[in-house]
């Protein structure tokens, strides 16, 4: 987890989540590992979702998150609105979830405010 604000290394370890941290260019992406989602939502039971962290993270907020494997809705066979478009990062074609974060509070926020929001995101996801 290097390369991470001591902050979201503590919370990440404390909540048992597994991650995996991978560099692109300039860019760092944070991959929480096989993240259960919610029950009968989605075509898949868990999947590997990125965050990746912009310039002057933590002070910046992260835009939008991806998900790998895609994700299809159960209820109707499709994609939820505003995920359906392919983003490559580290060789890995992910799901774009475009969800903007205009709330962000630097020194506050940090990686532990980016899941809660990806969490509510797939719960509310139409």
């Amino acid at each position: 987890m290097t390369g991470l604000p001591e902050a979201d290394q503590r919370y990440l370890q404390r909540h048992g989540i597994p991650v995996q941290v991978v560099c692109e260019g300039p860019h760092t992406g944070v991959v929480l590992q096989q993240v259960q989602l919610p029950e009968n939502k989605f075509d898949h039971p868990a999947a590997d979702i990125l965050v990746i962290l912009p310039p002057g993270y933590p002070d910046v907020a992260p835009d939008m998150f991806f998900c790998d494997p895609w994700l299809k809705l159960v209820t109707v066979g499709r994609y939820a609105t505003c995920a359906d478009q392919p983003h490559v990062f580290s060789g890995r074609n992910w799901q774009r979830w475009s969800r903007h974060n205009s709330a962000w509070r630097p020194g506050v926020d940090g990686l532990h405010t980016m899941i809660k929001r990806i969490e509510h995101a797939l719960m509310e996801a139409k």
